[in-house]
């Protein structure tokens, strides 16, 4: 029985196409998976991503907590304000990639992968339990989660009267009191256009996605799904958890050594990736972008085009573009092959498309 989240009537009265993905009955697409791309890109588009976990962590040790079980250097998080990182494990491979936002003192939301949220939630309460001061609450069946996205964003969520969405800056979070009740709104998402995400009682989830439309549509917000989601977040580059990154994945690996922060002090996976910043990686995650028109897709062999039939790696994400209009990728490859620049060759059903490396995001706009 796959587990549904608190919008399943909506989606259904919409008309949309429902897969099982990560053991939840999800919207793949509603009008269609470009037309839903096209319209994040130009005017909105709404989101349920309430199947992603919620996890609380508070009290005094929270801090410390974090620091002890996160790669970034969560000190730097100021209240109302948010962070991308990692969780590891002891031998530095990725659990699971994260955000954590820094709600009130003492007080965070870290917004875990739906695959991962019952693994992640387990680790988490077998780290807390020697720890003071600190507690950690699965909140991810009382919370829902919606994302507006695209650039009429900030105007629809004005609009229904959610006034703070004038000066939220980029990852910054912010309580308000909206859809009759407490919501966390976060600037943040999956789309690399302006967006907020929502995190509001399950109850009140219905009452929002309809106010939300009922506001939006006129301006051209419409529902969209995960396949509209899976096409915007390549665009960035941004990594999805089992394709891109696993537990076989190191952060320096995926290409995010950004998101570890060494001088902060002890945590978990410490010791293994600072033997691989010592020693160099055996892999490297990099994006690259066709040469010629076609579709490369997940699990091809990637090549050197000097010797085509050498196998440098393979990818692990991969589309042709809707607004680039070429076909666009993740590969994790041999690190000499890692420069942006570097040729290199797509194995697309034995035929060797030569490719460049190139450092993403792929799609670049002015941001709002």
């Amino acid at each position: 029985m796959m587990k549904q989240t608190p919008l399943i009537a909506q989606h259904r009265a919409a008309g949309a196409r429902l897969v099982d993905f990560a053991g939840w009955e999800m919207p793949i697409q509603y009008s269609g998976v470009l037309d839903e791309y096209h319209t994040v890109r130009s005017k909105a588009g709404l989101f349920d991503v309430s199947h992603m976990g919620r996890i609380s962590v508070s009290g005094p040790g929270s801090v410390g907590f974090l620091q002890y079980v996160t790669t970034n250097d969560v000190s730097k998080v100021s209240v109302r304000s948010s962070q991308y990182s990692m969780v590891c494990n002891p031998d530095g491979g990725i659990k699971d990639d994260i955000f954590i936002y820094h709600v009130k003192p003492y007080e965070f939301l870290v917004c875990v992968n739906a695959s991962n949220r019952e693994k992640i939630v387990a680790w988490l309460m077998e780290k807390v339990a020697h720890v003071q001061g600190c507690k950690v609450r699965d909140r991810s069946a009382e919370l829902a989660q919606i994302a507006v996205q695209g650039p009429v964003s900030r105007a629809l969520l004005i609009a229904t009267g959610v006034s703070e969405a004038t000066d939220l800056k980029v990852r910054q979070c912010v309580e308000v009191t909206a859809f009759g009740g407490s919501v966390i709104m976060s600037r943040t998402g999956y789309t690399g256009e302006l967006g907020y995400e929502l995190y509001l009682p399950a109850q009140l989830a219905a009452q929002a996605w309809e106010q939300l439309l009922k506001v939006g549509q006129p301006e051209g917000l419409k529902p969209a799904g995960l396949g509209a989601r899976d096409l915007l977040r390549l665009d960035m580059g941004y990594l999805l958890y089992g394709n891109d990154i696993s537990e076989e994945t190191s952060p320096l690996e995926a290409g995010a050594d950004w998101v570890v922060n060494f001088e902060k002090g002890e945590f978990v996976g410490r010791a293994a990736l600072l033997s691989q910043r010592t020693q160099g990686v055996a892999r490297r995650l990099v994006g690259f972008e066709l040469l010629e028109k076609a579709v490369p897709r997940h699990g091809f062999p990637v090549l050197s085009a000097g010797s085509p039939g050498q196998s440098i790696g393979e990818v692990t994400s991969g589309n042709l573009s809707p607004i680039l209009q070429k076909g666009i990728g993740l590969a994790s490859v041999e690190p000499r092959y890692a420069e942006p620049g570097t040729r290199i060759a797509v194995d697309i059903r034995g035929k060797a498309v030569l490719a460049q490396v190139v450092k993403p995001p792929f799609y670049r706009k002015l941001k709002s």
